[in-house]
């Protein structure tokens, strides 16, 4: 089992959403995060102020997946992200060890 994180601009999950939904992907949690990578965050004009935003604005989408199916997840993900701009995020995926699943006790590929 597999787990990804991708880091996406804010505007893009709902395209991210529809094409994980045709690829069969049953659910997702979806965070409202912050962060900066290469940009360093950038400077904005308020009311006549001038202020500094260190931090951008972003989504975080988590699926836990079965192995064989993190290599097409990971490929549409990339594919839908993509603004070719900087900030179009990054993608992580890592090894899950074990799901549960609350309500009926099921575990691993059963309670994904």
């Amino acid at each position: 089992m597999k787990m990804i994180s991708a880091i996406i601009k804010p505007f893009k999950l709902d395209e991210v959403r529809e094409a994980l939904s045709e690829l069969g992907v049953e659910g997702m949690t979806v965070v409202d995060v912050k962060g900066f990578g290469r940009q360093r965050g950038h400077t904005e004009l308020y009311r006549g102020a001038e202020y500094q935003v260190d931090f951008i604005p972003k989504i975080k989408v988590e699926i836990a997946t079965q192995s064989e199916n993190a290599e097409r997840i990971v490929n549409k993900l990339s594919e839908v992200a993509r603004t070719g701009k900087i900030g179009d995020g990054k993608i992580f995926v890592y090894d899950l060890d074990q799901v549960v699943r609350i309500r009926t006790g099921e575990f691993d590929e059963e309670a994904i």
